[in-house]
């Protein structure tokens, strides 16, 4: 992840001007300005840390920002062995930072939310790398991120060990059952794509069962997405799909869950799309302990 461009930038630039940290009143009121502490960024469950990063480009735009003209001289510490993608423990530091007291605590809930955020999605998607270990499955990610931060959430599905879909709408060619539905069938779309695609770009199409299969592959698809399909119907189709002279990679998504994803990774698919991932993770618990320099 490149924390420093100009894209993060204005998305960190936001989140400080959405929670008014440079006019944090109660902090301004309380806070001698010359005040300088110490602030500590601590585990409080096992997870996959992400986020990290964040700190440092927070306090940076931070500076910038501030109209009170708080110190600007801070320091980032972490182990070296703590980064993002890591397995933590439960009451593991993550960070040590040294600041002016006044930005610690106007920086302090921007930071944890996104720390908290992020190392949520990437501690969900190794639960589901995990569970399907030795098998030739990748867990995918999909679309179903919060608006604004797809590309902060599809880095912290990596950092859990899991593998990117697409990115966006222009990042390749997914066929779906609406446009399917509003393009006149299988061999009506999957002709118009191969005849107008880019060069270079992949057309993968969803199919609900054999039937549709079977017209996917007569017309020239070259990957399947299987939908909303039980783990034994996935089984035939993968099979079915084997039988070709070409390679057609296959994707499981719907109604998959922790409960049920090994059952979907033995069938031979080759990749499983999870949007549970991004759209239903829970936050990681994470703390910062702010203390006074010399205290």
């Amino acid at each position: 992840m490149e924390w420093k461009s100009s894209r993060m930038d204005a998305l960190l630039e936001q989140a400080l001007i959405e929670d008014k940290a440079p006019g944090d009143t109660t902090t301004n009121l309380t806070i001698d300005p010359e005040l300088r502490a110490t602030a500590t960024i601590l585990a409080r469950q096992d997870m996959i840390v992400c986020g990290l990063g964040c700190v440092p480009r927070i306090f940076d735009i931070f500076s910038k920002l501030d109209i009170h003209g708080s110190s600007n001289r801070f320091e980032v510490i972490s182990h070296p062995e703590i980064f993002d993608g890591v397995r933590v423990h439960d009451g593991q530091v993550l960070a040590v930072i040294r600041h002016n007291a006044r930005s610690l605590l106007s920086c302090e809930r921007v930071i944890l939310n996104l720390m908290q955020h992020l190392s949520g999605i990437s501690t969900l998607t190794r639960k589901y790398v995990d569970r399907i270990q030795g098998t030739s499955a990748h867990v995918l990610d999909t679309r179903k991120t919060v608006p604004g931060l797809r590309a902060l959430e599809k880095y912290a599905v990596l950092c859990g060990g899991g593998t990117n879909h697409r990115l966006d709408l222009a990042d390749g060619i997914l066929i779906k059952n609406n446009h399917i539905s509003l393009g006149g069938g299988i061999p009506q779309v999957l002709t118009k794509a191969l005849a107008n695609r880019f060069p270079g770009k992949r057309i993968q199409i969803e199919v609900r069962s054999l039937a549709e299969l079977e017209q996917a592959i007569e017309y020239g698809a070259e990957a399947i997405l299987l939908d909303n399909m039980s783990p034994s119907l996935v089984a035939d189709c993968v099979a079915r799909v084997k039988q070709e002279r070409r390679w057609i990679p296959t994707e499981a998504s719907g109604g998959i869950v922790l409960e049920n994803i090994r059952d979907y990774a033995e069938t031979g698919v080759e990749f499983i799309s999870v949007g549970a991932l991004t759209h239903s993770a829970t936050a990681a618990d994470i703390s910062m302990r702010i203390t006074a320099e010399g205290r």
